[in-house]
């Protein structure tokens, strides 16, 4: 696996018709899975599969086989539940990823081939749609399809949500990664240190979602510096061992090479559903905010550290020092 890690400058896309040239030729020969993000904010009120209920008959119009449907925010909690889900997909021969977010102000939709690993997609710069209302960004995207016959015939009629098959034994090996203790030998191997925002870290879904899709590069820039300071702030006054920050395109053999066994991840999801991921109990009645989990990756043995307490905060800060402090437990 390669890592990307440093600062990275998003172009966003928020004109009515986005950037690539027109749909894939895929689109008009292959399944797809929709992953939907919803402003629970947004007015009128309405979840995901509401929302997914709504655009579906423009994604049918479009020549798409929409098969699935499901939230991006459950599919891009980690990069394990990411593979779990590609390998899901790749089971049943996806061909093609649409993604729908709808925002306060403005919704959107786009579309671009599925890469068949964890990544899913393999740029954020996809041919979309965008309208004010939801209904606008799903008429322009079955226009911009209606030209080119579709060899998607066999479509459904309405909005399934249904359990990729494999999905629970894919999800059962990837929360089996997760140990809920400290990894030893720390003061013997250097930790690497990831910035926010690099399209490895996070994948090019995340994005889409409805808190992060339209931002301006010099906003991300702004807080990428911004969160750089703090972490290093805190990691100087908690963290007792040698980090280094990465920069650069490194393979793990590279990594392992400059004496880097260990990275510092970054999760952020609602907390339910981080739990679960990680095979640990969970309450979705009332675990329903967003926060922040860190974890150890041992890049040697592909194993991940979440500690012998859970620290996850809806503030990052709080929740990186109560990680650091875990360490020492």
């Amino acid at each position: 696996m390669k890592y990307f890690f440093g600062l990275f400058v998003f172009f966003w896309l928020t004109e009515p018709v986005i950037a690539q040239s027109g749909l894939p030729e895929s689109f008009f020969n292959g399944k797809s899975v929709v992953l939907v993000s919803a402003d629970p904010a947004a007015r009128p009120v309405m979840d995901w599969q509401v929302v997914a209920d709504s655009v579906h008959r423009y994604l049918v119009e479009s020549g798409a086989d929409p098969v699935a449907y499901y939230e991006l925010e459950q599919v891009v909690l980690s990069e394990e539940v990411r593979s779990a889900y590609a390998k899901a997909f790749e089971q049943r021969m996806i061909k093609n990823i649409i993604l729908v977010t709808r925002q306060k102000n403005q919704s959107s939709v786009h579309t671009g081939e599925f890469t068949g690993d964890a990544q899913m997609i393999s740029s954020t710069a996809l041919f979309g749609t965008s309208g004010g209302k939801l209904q606008e960004a799903g008429s322009l995207f079955a226009e911009a399809g209606k030209s080119r016959p579709s060899k998607n015939l066999l479509v459904i009629d309405v909005a399934e949500f249904p359990e990729m098959a494999g999905m629970e034994s894919n999800n059962a090996q990837a929360a089996a990664k997760f140990l809920p203790r400290n990894p030893l030998n720390l003061e013997v191997f250097k930790l690497g240190i990831p910035l926010e925002g690099s399209s490895a870290a996070t994948g090019f879904l995340s994005f889409f979602r409805y808190d992060l899709y339209g931002k301006s590069p010099e906003a991300v820039l702004a807080e990428q510096a911004a969160q750089k300071n703090q972490l290093e702030s805190i990691l100087e006054s908690v963290y007792p061992h040698e980090y280094v920050w990465l920069t650069e395109s490194k393979t793990d053999q590279e990594l392992i090479r400059d004496r880097v066994q260990f990275l510092l991840v970054r999760v952020e999801g609602r907390e339910a559903d981080l739990k679960k991921s990680m095979g640990l109990e969970a309450n979705q009645q009332t675990e329903t905010q967003t926060v922040v989990k860190y974890y150890i990756k041992l890049i040697v043995r592909d194993e991940l550290y979440i500690g012998p307490e859970w620290d996850a905060d809806e503030d990052w800060r709080v929740a990186l020092r109560s990680f650091l402090e875990n360490l020492k437990k």
